[in-house]
């Protein structure tokens, strides 16, 4: 006799091979081991029926999170940061190497991040590495321990330990990664474009559909967000793609673009893409959700590297999205203490850059989706099943038999407003803070076990150990 499901979920509407049907979703041993009819009978230690409200969906896969532990723990942390993933339907992160200390840059900086991770982490968690000056010649050891791939800074990351790549130093660092068949994630700014920014005498305007201008503009004075924004010009990005697709097409390497803000490098992406360049793009939930326009001068909430541009630019971000360019959307949650993130009161020069929004994120995609016409499956596809395609996780992303049984109920319509201080970060800071949401996330299962409950709360908070799990890089020895 076959023994009973651990669990069965029954909806209305669940996400399966891209299309919504009535369905059973039968689990056990931390699997999806069948997808039946909604009323089909099954024996299960426990049965959930959704409410019509409520869809069910793969967790959403981020795999660009910055938890900053060990070292900097006070800005995040790994109880902190995978427990508000579990509130947004988050069942899966990908740490990225910095701002902890030490950064995930040798085999003994990972050994010490997973023993920080490890008693903490409420979701599954991974690990990249880091590919700095000093590591260079030496990445291999760290990809067989497991990292799912080096990423590089070619302009200042803004810690000391992390520094970043020249140029000749991205096709050093792009011809080792394509001799062991690696992954390099580059965050593309050019110093020398944002140099020139910060000498030019006058400003340029951020217009996504205008021609580039030949002169760049003034470093940021106080809390001006529009010359901010044209501190960090579209040239920055568009000359730093342009110096990872000269390597690629040199090396062979697989390279992937972090947090595309600007649309004016659209054109060269596709052209790459075209050619046939292994070469993928991730965009942010901030980009798709906000434009400068919106931002008010001395809202240092707002502020992240490469900036937030003009709604003309938002909408062509949009499109590529919709046409394939850009492949996939993760949170990039870059988190610090408030004293930090508005030091200088205002003053977009002193305050600290990164926008925390891992628990928001997925509702927050969904909510500028919704209001373009974007239905929900096409967004669960940039942050669930292309974000685990690309980290090499087939186990994750979509609810299929044979893959981890990480679900999530989800209300589509239902709406929020945001309260920062309410939120499951360490730090009561949010460039959503009061902002009107769409999508509740009711319940997250991760691997069948419940992490995160109705209303909003975390269940058994603070009295069972945490039920995620340290990824390693399949094919790895870590």
């Amino acid at each position: 006799m076959t023994a009973p499901y651990d669990l069965v979920v029954r909806s209305r509407s669940v996400l399966v091979d891209g299309g919504w049907r009535e369905a059973a979703v039968a689990v056990r041993d931390g699997v999806i081991a069948a997808i039946a009819e909604y009323d089909e009978e099954l024996e299960a230690h426990e049965t959930v029926t959704l409410p019509e409200s409520q869809v069910l969906v793969a967790g959403v896969v981020d795999t660009h999170v910055h938890v900053n532990e060990p070292g900097r723990t006070e800005w995040e942390g790994f109880t902190t940061a995978t427990r508000a993933a579990a509130a947004g339907g988050v069942t899966t992160i990908v740490d990225m190497p910095l701002n902890s200390i030490p950064p995930t840059t040798t085999v003994e900086g990972l050994a010490v991040k997973r023993e920080a991770a490890a008693p903490q982490a409420s979701v599954d968690v991974g690990f990249w590495g880091g590919a700095i000056p000093s590591s260079l010649g030496s990445l291999e050891p760290l990809w067989n321990a497991g990292v799912f791939g080096f990423k590089a800074f070619l302009a200042p990351s803004g810690v000391d330990e992390f520094p970043h790549l020249t140029t000749p130093e991205l096709r050093r660092a792009l011809e080792e990664i394509a001799g062991f068949g690696g992954l390099l994630i580059v965050h593309a700014e050019d110093p020398d474009a944002l140099d020139a920014a910060a000498a030019a005498p006058t400003p340029r305007a951020s217009d996504s559909s205008a021609a580039p201008a030949a002169a760049p503009a003034p470093a940021p004075d106080g809390r001006d967000y529009g010359a901010f924004v044209a501190s960090r010009p579209d040239a920055a990005e568009q000359d730093a793609i342009a110096h990872v697709i000269d390597g690629v097409r040199a090396t062979g390497a697989r390279a992937h673009i972090l947090h595309l803000s600007s649309a004016r490098a659209l054109d060269a992406i596709r052209a790459a893409k075209a050619e046939g360049l292994p070469l993928t793009v991730e965009t942010c939930p901030h980009y798709l959700a906000f434009s400068a326009e919106q931002i008010p001068d001395g809202a240092t909430q707002f502020k992240c590297c490469p900036p937030i541009r003009d709604e003309a630019n938002r909408d062509l971000l949009w499109e590529a999205l919709v046409d394939g360019t850009i492949d996939l959307i993760a949170s990039d949650h870059s988190p610090s203490t408030a004293e930090l993130k508005f030091a200088g009161d205002g003053d977009f020069q002193e305050a600290w850059g990164g926008i925390s929004g891992l628990q928001l994120s997925f509702p927050a995609v969904w909510t500028a989706a919704r209001e373009r016409g974007i239905p929900l499956e096409r967004v669960l596809g940039w942050m669930s099943a292309n974000t685990a395609a690309f980290v090499g996780l087939p186990q994750k992303g979509a609810i299929e038999a044979g893959r981890d049984a990480d679900l999530v109920a989800f209300a589509p319509e239902e709406e929020f407003a945001v309260d920062a201080g309410a939120l499951a970060h360490k730090n009561p800071v949010s460039a959503y803070d009061g902002r009107s949401l769409r999508g509740v996330v009711a319940t997250t299962w991760l691997r069948g076990r419940i992490v995160h409950g109705a209303a909003g709360e975390l269940l058994d908070e603070g009295t069972r150990a945490p039920l995620g799990a340290l990824l390693s890089r399949p094919g790895s020895i870590g």
